[in-house]
């Protein structure tokens, strides 16, 4: 769970470049805790940008899996789930970006293979 204080990408996940491990992405969701407005929200797939969970990613590229989605005031948005699974190889992180700070707390959940 995460819920990025700016409006900047973020980093949600990392997999770290020496990790030995693959993760499985079985669910993204993004949840407008705003209230009151829609907020805009992007998810990539950043390579190369594998750093601790908030962090600004260091390097690489954005790959989005969702680009500037604006999600209704209280409501949520299912990024991707099992039937879209993403394997998040080695060196690379999931990263954020909310229009709104504090706007979206992000959901994920995971399986680690080795």
């Amino acid at each position: 769970y995460y819920t990025p204080g700016g409006t900047t990408a973020l980093v949600l996940l990392a997999n770290a470049a020496s990790s030995g491990q693959v993760f499985k992405i079985n669910q993204i969701v993004a949840a407008n805790v705003n209230g009151t407005s829609a907020v805009n929200t992007t998810v990539s797939v950043y390579t190369n940008g594998a750093v601790a969970q908030g962090s600004a990613p260091s390097g690489g590229t954005a790959y989005p899996i969702v680009s500037t989605v604006s999600v209704p005031a209280s409501a949520s948005l299912i990024v991707t789930d099992k039937t879209t699974a993403i394997y998040l190889m080695e060196g690379s992180s999931i990263t954020v970006t909310s229009g709104t700070a504090s706007g979206i707390t992000y959901t994920i959940s995971y399986e680690v293979i080795s």
